[in-house]
């Protein structure tokens, strides 16, 4: 069962060591040693499983983690001094797979590897292949194709637009937060305001509703978000 795994650990020696375990049992290996060069080194070549220390220089593990976890279901092991109930239902609700104190013995970090490993590889075995478009209220996105039709004329949206409808469309009628919006189109290294949300949402209006002004399909729920209605309904009035 050998794999790609990214370990991502400020102290060099322990990211040697575990680069080494690993090795020993069959998988590649790349240590980086900062939350940067951790998001760089997944997003150049999408690892089978990331290990990630929360407490490194830059960007933190935690941060890494609401990130990635914002752009793919890519299993992370996170590895932490901090040993509170806390810090462990943090780093789980942030999207962690696992997570282990240290200090940890490697040999149970290497079966918590094989475990981890073994789990994602069936569900990936019994998932279906690709997924149907999405559909929300006469509004239809395919990302196989990175399609967008309403009432089955497409509709030509930037690659922000998209990202958007895609989110919303794969939970018609959820209430999203603009901080959650903006952590899955721009993700932790990007210098913007929750007003891009609203340009997007703007701009999608005037393409997917039948009255930009009184929109139907991308509709506003004051003081919290935003949610693409699973189907048409009345006007929640301009947002």
């Amino acid at each position: 069962m050998c794999a790609y795994v990214v370990v991502a650990e400020d102290d060099v020696k322990q990211a040697e060591l575990v680069r080494r375990y690993l090795e020993h049992e069959g998988h590649e290996v790349v240590a980086v040693h900062d939350g940067r060069a951790a998001l760089d080194a997944v997003r150049d070549r999408a690892p089978d499983l990331l290990v990630l220390d929360v407490m490194m220089p830059g960007v933190d593990g935690l941060d890494v983690c609401r990130v990635l976890r914002a752009e793919s279901d890519l299993p992370v092991l996170m590895l932490t001094a901090r040993a509170t109930e806390d810090d462990l239902l943090l780093g789980l609700d942030l999207g962690a797979d696992d997570y282990m104190t240290k200090p940890y013995s490697p040999r149970e970090l290497m079966a918590r590897v094989r475990t981890l490993l073994r789990r994602t590889r069936t569900a990936a075995a019994a998932a279906p292949s690709p997924a149907a478009p999405l559909r929300a209220g006469g509004l239809s996105v395919d990302p196989a194709r990175h399609e967008v039709r309403v009432d089955g004329a497409p509709v030509e949206c930037t690659p922000g637009e998209f990202q958007l409808l895609e989110l919303m469309a794969s939970q018609p009628d959820r209430v999203f937060t603009r901080q959650q919006i903006l952590g899955h189109l721009h993700g932790f290294d990007r210098y913007i305001t929750s007003r891009t949300v609203d340009v997007h949402v703007m701009n999608l209006r005037k393409k997917i509703e039948p009255n930009p002004r009184a929109p139907v399909r991308l509709v506003t729920v004051y003081g919290v978000g935003y949610k693409l209605a699973a189907v048409g309904g009345r006007s929640s009035g301009d947002a």
